[in-house]
C-alpha cells in the first residue's frame, strides 16, 4: 500500500514536549464511489487542535481516539474520483472544512444544518486529518476553490473563516450597531472584516497587543487590552452597550466580560469552549452558541473571499515544523493563523 507523511499524536501531552511525531502511515485510499482523493497542499492551525493534543478537552471527548492525526481546515487539489462522484473533479482545488460529512438524511441535515447532524464527522479526529499528505472525503463535502485563490490563504477560511462568518451572523446585529469580537486571533481577525462588510461598529478586545494592532489595520474602530474580566468589560461599554459581542477565547471569564459589556436584551455568541458566568436573567440577554457552518456557508464564505477585501492574516510552516508552530501559537507569537504546507 502507497504510503503518506503525517504528524500523528499517540498521546496527549504539551506541546513544550513535541507530542506529534513525522511518521509514514498508509495513504488514504477511496474506499466508497462518491468519494475522492485529495493532495494536501495546505492545512491551517486551529487553536482547538491545541487543547485537543494537550489533552484540555478530554472531559468532552476531544480527542475521541488516539493515534490521531490532527488538522480540520484543508485545501489541496482532488488527484482521484470514485465512479460515483459528481460534485467535483480530478484537478480541480478543493477544500475541505470540520464538517467532513454528515447523514444529509437527519431534521438537521434535512434544514441546511448539517454541522448539527448527531451522525456528523470531523476531519482531524482520527488518523484521517490534515496534517499529512493526502485525505479522502465524500465529493459533496468538499468545496471548489478558485484555481486563482492560493492554497494557504485558502486553507483558514474552512474553520476560521466559516466560524466567523457564521458567527457574525448569529449576533443579529443590523448596520450601525456595535459590537464587540473578544478573541483576535485567526477567527476573531476575519470576525472584524465581515462584521465591518455589514457595516457594524467593532471593538475588539485581545490580551494580545499585537492581536489588537491586527484588528485595528483590518477596521476595528476600538482596540480594547483585556486585562481581567471587569477591566475588559467596562472598557470594550466605556462609549455605551455594545449591541452584541462574539467569543472567541476559550475561557468562561471572558465570555463573562462579553455579558457584561452588552446592553440589556443584547446577544453573546460563543463559538467555542467555556463556560458562562454572571449570567442575569433579569437583564433579558442571550447567549448563543455557534458551531463552524453549513456547506452552504462554507461555498459563500469561499465567494466572498474570492471577490476580494478580505484579508487572512497567515504564516507558513513545512508539515514537520507542525509542533513548533502549535508551540508558537500558544504564545500568542503568530499573527493570527499559522499554516502547514506538506
Amino acid at each position: 500500500m502507497a504510503k503518506m507523511r503525517a504528524m500523528v499524536l499517540s498521546e496527549c501531552a504539551p506541546i513544550e514536549t513535541s507530542p506529534l511525531r513525522l511518521t509514514e502511515i498508509d495513504r488514504h485510499e477511496i474506499s466508497r464511489p462518491q468519494e475522492v482523493l485529495v493532495r494536501i497542499e495546505a492545512c491551517g492551525v486551529c487553536h482547538s487542535q491545541l487543547h485537543g493534543i494537550e489533552g484540555d478537552w478530554r472531559d468532552i471527548g476531544i480527542p475521541p481516539a488516539l493515534p490521531t492525526v490532527p488538522g480540520h481546515e484543508v485545501v489541496g487539489t482532488v488527484v482521484e474520483a470514485g465512479k460515483g462522484a459528481t460534485a467535483v473533479s480530478v484537478g480541480e482545488r478543493v477544500g475541505i472544512s470540520p464538517l467532513l460529512e454528515s447523514c444529509l438524511d437527519c431534521r438537521y441535515c434535512g434544514a441546511g444544518k448539517e454541522q448539527l447532524c448527531e451522525s456528523m464527522d470531523v476531519l482531524g479526529e482520527s488518523l484521517k486529518g490534515g496534517y499529512a499528505e493526502y485525505v479522502t472525503v465524500a465529493d459533496s463535502f468538499a468545496t471548489r476553490v478558485p484555481p486563482s485563490m492560493k492554497p494557504e490563504y485558502a486553507a483558514p477560511l474552512f474553520c476560521a473563516g466559516v466560524t466567523a462568518y457564521g458567527a457574525v451572523r448569529a449576533c443579529g446585529a443590523s448596520p450601525g450597531d456595535r459590537v464587540g469580537v473578544f478573541g483576535i486571533g485567526g477567527v476573531g481577525h476575519m470576525a472584524v472584516q465581515f462584521a465591518r462588510m455589514d457595516g457594524l461598529g467593532v471593538t475588539a478586545v485581545s490580551r494580545s497587543a499585537a492581536h489588537l494592532d491586527v484588528a485595528s489595520r483590518l477596521g476595528a474602530d476600538r482596540a480594547v487590552e483585556y486585562s481581567g474580566a471587569d477591566a475588559a468589560a467596562a472598557e470594550a461599554a466605556s462609549g455605551g452597550p455594545l449591541d452584541a459581542a462574539m467569543v472567541f477565547a476559550p475561557a468562561g471569564e471572558v465570555t463573562g466580560a462579553a455579558l457584561k459589556a452588552v446592553k440589556r436584551g443584547g446577544t453573546v455568541v460563543v463559538a467555542t469552549v467555556g463556560g458562562i458566568p454572571d449570567f442575569l436573567a433579569f437583564e433579558e440577554k442571550t447567549v448563543r452558541g455557534t458551531l463552524i457552518g453549513s456547506r452552504a456557508d462554507m461555498a459563500e464564505v469561499v465567494r466572498i473571499a474570492g471577490k476580494g477585501g478580505l484579508e487572512v492574516v497567515h504564516e507558513t510552516f513545512p508539515l514537520e515544523r507542525a509542533n513548533e508552530a502549535l508551540r508558537m501559537l500558544k504564545e500568542s507569537r503568530v499573527e493570527a493563523r499559522a499554516v502547514l504546507v506538506p
